[in-house]
Parts: structure tokens; C-alpha cells; sequence
């Protein structure tokens, strides 16, 4: 099965749905540093460097799947919330490509406020667009700490299949207390410079981690979120202001900075996976990723949904 990514990012979802068995025909992004992250660790996947508002996605019609993580300012509670009335709205620009690709489904995530009472009428609209384009669609609140990340990192899943694929379709079930605590999952690299304190530090940090920030490009440099976010950070025997660029050194005394690889690896991502560019852009990557882990959950299930169908089909026509 194949399927075409919009707004890729560093690659979280796109990695998630490759787990569940589809292969990425084009992957859409704008961020220059994004794209080297894609082509490093996949060089085989096509990445177009590029705006959505100017994609055309015609010449991939007949892709099975259609998924992507448009930009969440227009509905995160960081922001002002002016949904369809933020320049920055891509779900219009989300829905034409599905009009021009017609895929089997369709897989769009986004942040949390989303779902806020005061963007049903918003829901209800791309839901309806998609109805009148021949698909079912429903949304759902996930936390991706109920697929093992280990994180506070709630996320709207919007799915959409074609009417006659839609019964074949069941959400995946959130399997809770599977997340490592924080100082389980990055203990290693904590103590990988020789920090006196790593072990010490492991028995502190005995809850999964707030949510990871990762900002904009007008947002000055790296650092773990808002001062809620940071008193957070600071239960778990983290200095939240920063992001450090390597682990404690021996020797070291106080609370420590997460490294890039250390976000990356609560968010989800296998540690072989290199994100380009300094440690700015680097983070901000990370920061704003989707957890591979929830999209492969997703992803598994829709595939399987196309798969029922395509078994169903087969057998009625054999009869």
C-alpha cells in the first residue's frame, strides 16, 4: 500500500505509518533542515522540498492513503485560536489533495484543542467535505503515553475511508501503563559521559514527561516549554530553560538539560534516527513531531481496514 505525506515534518508519522506497512510515494514538507532529516535517514523516499499551497497531487492519484499533520497554530492553546481564520490553516489545502489523489483513506493529526467545543462547527465542516468527496470520517483524542511513549502528549487523529471501506475500520485500542518513566528511558544516556549522578538522578525521575515544545522559528531558542511546563520538567530533576548539547559531564552538579537525543527518544524516535541542522532546528523537530508509535497504532489499523475490504471483495466476487 502506498500513501503521500503532507507537512512531514522530521518524519514521526511517516516512520509510524512505514511500520504498519506503507511505503511513501512523496512526502511534502517546507522546512529546509526537515527535508535533510528525511532524505538522511530514508534516502530511498521522495521528499519534495516545498509549499503545500502549491503542491499538486494529481499525477498520485489512486494512493491508498493520504496522511499528514498540517500545522497546529491555528487551533493550540499556545496560539490565539483563530482556526479557519488563520493564514496558516491547512486543512483546506489538506482536503484538495485528498479531492485530487482519491485515496482509499485519508489520516490527518493535529493538536489537542482541536477538539474544543469551539471548533465543532470547523470539525463538522471538513467532515462534511469529506462526505460529499464519498468518505466517513470521525476524530478522536489520543494520549500517546497509552501507546508507550513516554510523554503527556495528547493528539487529534482525524481518519477518513471511503464509504465502503469504513465498516472494516475500528480505532486502536489504548493500551495504558506500558510508558517507561522518564529516568528508566533515558538513563543510559544520561550516565554516557561518566555524571556521578546518574543513577541518583534515574530514582528521581520516576513519572513520564509533560509535553515536548517545540515551537517556531519566532520563538527564540530551544528550550522545554512555558513556565507551567518547566516546574513539570523540574519534578522530574530537569532543567527545563535549555537544551543541552551533550549529557552531564563528570563531575556535574545540579539539575541537567535534555539533549536532542534525549527528547527524541520520549517522543518516540529509534535512536539511529539523525535529525539535521544545529540544535535549534534540530529540537524544534523533535518537539513538534507525532509520535511514530501512535501513528503506526492509527496507521495498523487503517491498513488492515483496507485489507479487510480488499479479502472481502475477493470472496465476493469468487462466490
Amino acid at each position: 500500500m502506498q500513501s503521500i505525506e503532507l507537512c512531514a515534518g522530521a518524519g514521526g508519522q511517516a516512520l509510524g505509518l512505514e511500520r504498519a506497512g506503507f511505503e511513501h510515494v512523496a512526502l511534502i514538507e517546507i522546512d529546509a533542515a526537515a527535508c535533510q532529516t528525511l532524505r538522511y535517514n530514508r534516502p530511498e523516499w521522495n521528499v519534495i522540498e516545498g509549499d503545500l499551497t502549491q503542491f499538486d497531487a494529481s499525477p498520485y492519484r489512486g494512493v491508498e492513503l493520504v496522511a499528514g499533520g498540517v500545522p497546529c497554530p491555528p487551533f493550540s492553546k499556545a496560539g490565539k485560536q483563530l482556526g479557519a481564520d488563520d493564514e496558516r490553516d491547512m486543512f483546506p489545502h489538506a482536503l484538495r489533495v485528498v479531492g485530487e489523489v482519491a485515496p482509499m483513506a485519508v489520516m490527518l493529526e493535529n493538536v489537542r484543542g482541536l477538539m474544543d467545543p469551539q471548533f465543532a462547527g470547523y470539525r463538522q465542516s471538513i467532515s462534511a467535505r469529506l462526505a460529499r468527496m464519498g468518505y466517513w470520517s470521525d476524530w478522536r483524542l489520543f494520549n500517546a503515553a497509552d501507546f508507550g511513549v513516554s510523554q503527556l502528549r495528547p493528539r487529534v487523529l482525524c481518519v477518513a475511508l471511503r464509504k465502503d471501506i469504513a465498516p472494516y475500520f475500528t480505532w486502536p485500542e489504548p493500551q495504558p501503563n506500558r510508558a517507561l518513566p522518564v529516568g528508566v528511558l533515558l538513563g543510559d544516556l544520561m550516565a554516557e559521559n561518566g555524571w556521578e549522578g546518574a543513577a541518583a538522578w534515574v530514582q528521581g525521575a520516576k513519572t513520564i514527561a509533560p509535553t515536548l515544545v517545540g515551537g517556531s522559528k519566532k520563538h527564540g531558542g530551544p528550550d522545554l516549554g512555558p513556565t507551567r511546563a518547566r516546574a513539570a520538567w523540574a519534578s522530574l530533576g530537569v532543567d527545563g530553560r535549555g537544551v543541552a548539547d551533550t549529557a552531564p559531564l563528570p563531575g556535574f552538579v545540579g539539575e541537567p538539560r535534555l539533549t536532542v537525543r534525549m527528547c527524541a527518544r520520549i517522543q518516540g524516535f529509534p535512536d539511529d534516527w539523525t535529525f539535521a541542522g544545529k540544535k535549534t532546528p534540530s529540537y524544534r523537530q523533535v518537539g513538534n513531531a507525532f509520535p511514530p508509535a501512535v501513528a503506526h497504532a492509527v496507521g495498523a489499523q487503517v491498513a488492515q481496514a483496507i485489507r479487510r475490504f480488499a479479502d472481502g471483495q475477493i470472496i465476493r466476487r469468487a462466490a
